[in-house]
């Protein structure tokens, strides 16, 4: 177990991810009082932080002993009368809380690498978005050597990372150029049901043997909330349409037909930039279903191996076989799919680089126009830990030696970086990263990574995010993700919308 005491103001969300991805395997308790410490075991760690207006003390502990302490006197004091803390603008406060936040993780980064030996390839950067940044230092012209030395005066992130934060956003960058996203928005529509919930799983995503007999009613609450999502955001174009779950092709031919037919009255797909529907599971995709979404002008679809190793699949809840994979791609190029992306996953239970070799090889074969690659990272609500699935995980150099075996070959396959997102818990604290052919990238997902434009989302779970451009402000509006719930309770997913739309004004 890692105790962490907190003393004076509280970045408990700034510091536990970052001593946890030093400590992966290890509990993390934290403490507000010092009173409150727990008597620990001789070998047990101890990391303590206190920061009291211009004061910060980062403690490294063993038991009783000291093994590291940083300490220093270095932010701006506080306003200490009212006239002065009216100056104080709540920019100017935003500005010290982060300078504040990233000074802490710097000196716990030091002091965790002077405990362990270690050094993390992102440095202090624990958020989903590395590029954001990159991308938003690219197009206010500042130069790639003043961002490199940035990245590594301020991060502490490592010249490898630096680069590959560089080249995703410059393509990003050129992407976005094509496009006015600040005039547009785009929708994303949940369909939660699947063939069979993966171990690793923790999306809204309900089993269709179990829950199928909801399917009706849940698309009659969808298709409600589609009709209401054509005309809310009438000064806006929409640029993406991005049906996902779950696994949309989980649904019947009939009820496939009948939802795409409904998006195509209301939402006009064919005048978008993109139309994207996760085929994913391979045991969900027939043809007369890929021939559906061929003939509603569906642009781009994914079939998610995620390992094209047999016994993986089996053992992660995948009830569907290697042979499957592969005929559900061949259907695809035979019924016209020339946009199709493969998802693998890096890390799965009992893998290491031997089997995402082999998994990488078979890829090469079909050639996909885009590759996704996942490192596993397990979230609360996964089997893997509610669970308590015992498996053999990759080490840190393991994990490191597969991500870097993947981008060797996209590089060889012709395929370039053109989105990254991280995620906490992620093994050897690496990303997620999708590869694609010149052309064939996938707008809506560089969209929403780098947070450029509304995304209204619909249907069990979805999280509309709404975006100021003019506040450099984002908000969010959720729906209820029980099925049971947001069947019931449609009508208020609809009015939570419209009163955040009415009390934000127009989208800017």
């Amino acid at each position: 177990m890692i105790q962490i005491i907190i003393t004076g103001d509280e970045y408990e969300n700034d510091i536990c991810p970052l001593i946890k991805a030093f400590y992966p395997e290890e509990e993390i308790k934290v403490i507000r009082n010092i009173e409150d410490r727990i008597e620990t075991e001789k070998e047990s760690i101890t990391i303590s932080v206190e920061i009291v207006d211009s004061y910060l003390c980062v403690q490294g502990l063993k038991g009783q002993e000291l093994l590291c302490k940083e300490e220093e006197e270095v932010f701006p004091p506080k306003p200490d009368n009212a006239l002065t803390a009216l100056i104080d603008t709540h920019d100017q406060q935003v500005a010290r809380k982060k300078e504040i936040r990233n000074h802490l993780k710097r000196r716990i980064y030091r002091l965790l690498h002077k405990m362990t030996g270690r050094e993390l390839p992102w440095g202090t950067l624990t958020g989903i978005r590395p590029t954001k940044m990159v991308l938003e230092k690219l197009e206010a012209g500042e130069k790639e050597a003043d961002i490199r030395r940035f990245m590594s005066e301020e991060y502490y992130c490592s010249q490898k990372k630096t680069e590959l934060s560089l080249m995703v956003a410059g393509r990003e960058n050129r992407l976005l150029q094509d496009m006015d996203y600040r005039n547009g928005y785009s929708i994303y529509i949940g369909i939660p049901f699947c063939p069979s919930t993966c171990l690793y799983c923790s999306f809204t995503s309900y089993s269709i043997q179990k829950f199928g007999n909801m399917a009706e009613a849940y698309l009659e609450a969808l298709f409600k909330e589609i009709s209401y999502a054509a005309g809310v955001l009438k000064n806006k174009k929409l640029t993406t349409v991005y049906i996902g779950g779950g696994t949309p092709t989980t649904l019947n031919e009939e009820q496939l037909d009948r939802l795409l037919s409904h998006i195509d009255i209301h939402l006009k797909p064919s005048q978008t930039m993109e139309y994207t529907v996760e085929a994913g599971r391979p045991d969900s995709i027939t043809e007369d279903k890929l021939k559906i979404l061929k003939a509603h002008g569906v642009t781009r679809i994914s079939i998610n191996p995620q390992t094209m190793e047999q016994k993986t699949l089996d053992l992660i809840g995948r009830r569907h076989t290697v042979d499957e994979i592969r005929e559900a791609f061949a259907l695809a190029r035979k019924t016209g799919h020339d946009n199709i992306n493969m998802d693998i996953i890096v890390g799965l239970p009992g893998e290491r680089r031997k089997e995402v070799t082999y998994t990488l090889e078979e890829i090469r074969k079909l050639k996909p126009d885009s590759l996704t690659v996942h490192t596993l990272a397990l979230k609360r609500a996964s089997r893997l830990n509610t669970e308590n699935v015992e498996y053999e995980s990759a080490n840190y150099k393991e994990a490191s030696e597969m991500v870097d075996a993947t981008a060797q070959f996209a590089k060889e396959q012709g395929y370039g970086p053109y989105y990254l997102y991280r995620q906490k818990n992620m093994a050897g604290n690496l990303e997620n990263i999708g590869y694609a052919m010149e052309g064939k990238e996938g707008l809506y997902n560089v969209l929403i990574m780098e947070e450029k434009q509304t995304i209204l989302a619909l249907g069990a779970g979805a999280q509309s995010k709404f975006v100021f451009h003019k506040e450099n402000r984002i908000e969010r509006v959720e729906n209820v993700k029980s099925l049971v719930d947001y069947i019931a309770r449609i009508d208020e997913m609809i009015e939570r919308k419209n009163i955040f739309l009415t009390e934000n004004g127009p989208l800017l």
